[in-house]
């Protein structure tokens, strides 16, 4: 007599990600694992009077989705923010700003977020002056989608101490007008930090900044932080995820996640790096592997070292070969120094510890590839997984080395410009035609070997993994003549499992739905198969499952 399952879903159009029982209608769980997966007659089987069976109307089943980018305490501390994305024009922002500004009379600072670098006009940069003219009486600071860029009024500048400029390290800049007085466009995090700093919006932020909170917050406050990433996790589990890989982290993302745990509050097995920036030293790595001993569960744990290398294309902060097409004689100031991110790649790989980079431009890829190759000449050859993150740029040379040197390529088809929610420009001009035919080039690597991951890097695009699997499968070419970099239906979903799973050495245990993997599952409205690509956004999540439970439901 077969044990009677916790759960069953039946009546499904069941995709596995698994090549040997590719299909089936239904599954069976105890226990947070999956103990069946066949036709719906055999599973039933596992029935009991305790079964709790879900009908899924034949809608696709899917392995849960693995989030492989994204920044979970900054997304959920934004998910209350002005969204300015698709807002352009001097009127259109006003009408946008006012409203939210008199609805939150006791706001200290107004933040927008989604901002198109070309919100104006393509050729008339934001400056405090036009905010002033919006909101002169309070402080208001808004992102650009990417979040490597703000743009502030007078206000927020002043009362930041920033409106005089200030010394700051490389790759960051606070833009100064003709008046010798700061226009209000800040470049990187060094540049718009002391604004959330100054107005106390920088917790959410150290695990980019690789800090602690000083001092360590109250109980009143440990509890709203705690909340605050509860929610982000209720928006993933809406979206079908069951996993996260986050990109920012620290040791106080980790406690927060592990309060959540006691209170069974935590809704998706999520990953946390250590932040490596360039003014720290390499003993601090130290850190970094006593994260990785302390948390390694199948719900929580670290074991990575995650470090930004450049910036983006849009503000000519990503580290180029070849000067910018449209700026002669600039390309980039690298956060680091070569010889420094070898360094740093070394050490972290002599500990056993994954390195993840955000490496846009191609000088910044070449000179990570550089160093995860000094890594294994010092150390060995081991199966490391090191992460290139984004590759919006790279070279014919660099594309074979992904393969050679094991390395992931971790990539989010939200991002390309046209592809869903990026203008074309002012992208396209940086980059410069020649340059066209590997930007953004999913398939070019994939082809070339590389293990190729997918996610939405939000908040700087929308979580929904559906909609980056729409973009990946409708991506176009910008011009004849380049090469179509676009993914299948399969292909796309396996960057969201698969490929999640691979890339955090968790291949045994998720990403395909087959017995003895864990019960992380998503079942959609629809059957996604037979939906037509263009249709695909309208295919959403009615129940997902994660370790055996319902983390959200419809």
């Amino acid at each position: 007599m077969p044990p009677s399952a916790d759960l069953i879903v039946e009546n499904a159009s069941i995709l596995t990600m698994d090549p040997d029982t590719p299909r089936a209608e239904a599954i069976a769980i105890k226990g947070g694992d999956i103990i069946a997966i066949a036709d719906r007659a055999r599973v039933l089987d596992y029935k009991g009077p305790g079964t709790r069976v879900i009908d899924a109307g034949g809608g696709s089943v899917l392995p849960g989705f693995i989030e492989a980018h994204m920044h979970l305490f900054g997304g959920a501390a934004e998910l209350d923010n002005l969204h300015l994305a698709g807002v352009h024009g001097f009127d259109a922002l006003r009408d946008a700003i006012r409203p939210y500004a008199s609805a939150r009379p006791n706001a200290r600072l107004l933040l927008g977020a989604g901002v198109d670098y070309s919100i104006l006009s393509s050729d008339e940069p934001v400056t405090r002056h036009h905010l002033d003219r919006i909101i002169p009486d309070r402080p208001f600071a808004m992102s650009a989608s990417d979040h490597h860029t703000m743009w502030a009024n007078t206000k927020a500048l002043e009362q930041a101490g920033i409106l005089h400029g200030r010394q700051l390290g490389p790759g960051n800049e606070i833009v100064m007008g003709a008046d010798g007085l700061a226009a209000g466009e800040l470049r990187e995090g060094e540049a718009f930090g002391p604004i959330l700093e100054h107005f106390g919006q920088n917790r959410t932020r150290l695990g980019l900044t690789g800090g602690e909170p000083e001092p360590y917050p109250s109980a009143e406050e440990l509890a709203s932080d705690r909340d605050l990433m509860h929610r982000g996790l209720q928006w993933c589990a809406q979206h079908g995820i069951t996993s996260i890989q986050n990109m920012d982290g620290n040791l106080y993302q980790l406690e927060l996640l592990a309060g959540l745990e006691e209170e069974g509050r935590l809704l998706c097995r999520t990953k946390i790096p250590f932040h490596f920036k360039n003014f720290m030293t390499l003993d601090i790595l130290e850190k970094a592997s006593r994260m990785a001993a302390a948390y390694k569960s199948e719900w929580l744990s670290s074991g990575m070292v995650k470090v930004f290398y450049d910036g983006v294309l849009d503000s000519w902060t990503a580290v180029m070969v070849d000067d910018y097409a449209d700026r002669p004689g600039w390309r980039g100031e690298p956060l680091f120094t070569p010889e420094h991110f070898a360094q740093v790649a070394v050490e972290a790989d002599r500990r056993g510890l994954q390195i993840a980079v955000h490496s846009i431009g191609d000088g910044a890829v070449r000179a990570v590839l550089d160093g995860y190759q000094a890594a294994q000449k010092a150390n060995c050859k081991r199966d490391s997984r090191h992460r290139v993150e984004h590759i919006e740029v790279t070279t014919p040379s660099d594309v074979p080395r992904f393969a050679e040197l094991g390395v992931i390529a971790s990539m989010q088809p939200p991002h390309p410009p046209g592809a869903m929610n990026f203008p074309l420009e002012p992208t396209l001009s940086r980059i410069g035609r020649e340059k066209w035919p590997l930007s953004y080039a999913w398939r070019t690597l994939k082809n070339a070997g590389a293990r190729v991951v997918f996610a939405s890097d939000w908040p700087v695009s929308p979580v929904d993994p559906i909609l980056g699997i729409q973009a990946a499968v409708m991506r176009k070419p910008w011009a004849e003549g380049l090469p179509d970099q676009s993914f299948s239906l399969h292909e796309s979903i396996a960057g969201y499992t698969v490929e999640g799973a691979y890339a955090e050495f968790m291949e045994h245990r998720k990403g395909r739905l087959k017995p003895g993997y864990m019960a992380d599952l998503v079942v959609l409205s629809a059957d996604i198969e037979a939906t037509a690509p263009e249709a695909l956004h309208t295919v959403r999540p009615v129940t997902t499952i994660c370790g055996g439970k319902i983390t959200y439901q419809a």
